[in-house]
């Protein structure tokens, strides 16, 4: 009997305060059965001690198959998550942010529709559901939905949170197509061409979401914001 794998892709730049944190609760997780894990640590060249933090978490685990790589110089969370995909080896992919806004014991949620046999696709939803938000930033709320109100109008879904750093997928859907951003404009990219593949079955579930202050190392910025909206011209208007 085939043992299905989950692969969880974390791509990590400068997470020193809480990559410890996100080792533990994704080596602790009890998955659905009877699926195992496989975990990929893509950093993507780190300076703040991140590195040796991981190698040292590592030294000291016995359990699931770990694998990490590292980029030389910061490359960008695309960059990133490129590695891990050009690496997987499980049946399903899932990207989980280094940053602990997103709750590692929430995966199997979005696994439920995929080990149902009724998604290829699936992402969480921070903005549909009854689970945990923290309040912050109404001008980051907005820009989100705007975001996906523009994606959605090139590819014809009907997503409620298209830039949703949860998304899981079936791994050869993830390997089968050329993804080309380094940065946050991934989301935007991954979504136009999961989108045209002919049959291809997408679900949303909605997820609880604990962001961060700038001050706690929120990374992303109004910079990524214009180009997530280029991204989405670029990968739905212009894509032919």
């Amino acid at each position: 009997m085939h043992i299905q794998t989950l692969t969880i892709i974390i791509p990590v730049y400068n997470e020193v305060a809480t990559i410890r944190q996100v080792l533990d609760a994704i080596t602790q997780l009890n998955l659905t059965l009877p699926l195992q894990k496989e975990v990929l640590v893509i950093d993507d060249g780190s300076t703040d001690g991140t590195a040796p933090l991981v190698q040292n978490f590592l030294q000291k685990y016995t359990g699931d198959r770990i694998r990490t790589f590292r980029h030389e110089h910061n490359r960008g969370k695309g960059a990133a998550i490129r590695t891990g995909i050009r690496e997987a080896t499980g049946d399903f992919i899932i990207i989980q942010d280094a940053d602990l806004e997103y709750d590692p014991e929430e995966i199997n949620i979005l696994l439920d529709p995929v080990l149902k046999g009724r998604a290829d696709v699936v992402y969480g939803s921070r903005f549909q559901g009854g689970q945990a938000h923290r309040v912050l930033f109404y001008w980051h709320s907005v820009g989100n939905k705007f975001l996906t109100f523009l994606s959605n109008m090139f590819t014809d879904l009907n997503l409620t949170d298209m830039e949703s750093g949860y998304k899981l997928f079936r791994r050869e859907i993830l390997q089968n197509i050329t993804l080309r951003e380094n940065g946050f404009g991934f989301e935007p990219e991954v979504t136009a061409k999961i989108a045209r593949i002919p049959g291809i079955r997408m679900y949303e579930v909605g997820i609880s979401y604990y962001g961060r202050t700038y001050e706690q190392g929120k990374k992303i910025n109004w910079r990524d914001g214009f180009r997530a909206i280029w991204c989405i011209f670029k990968y739905g208007l212009f894509r032919r």
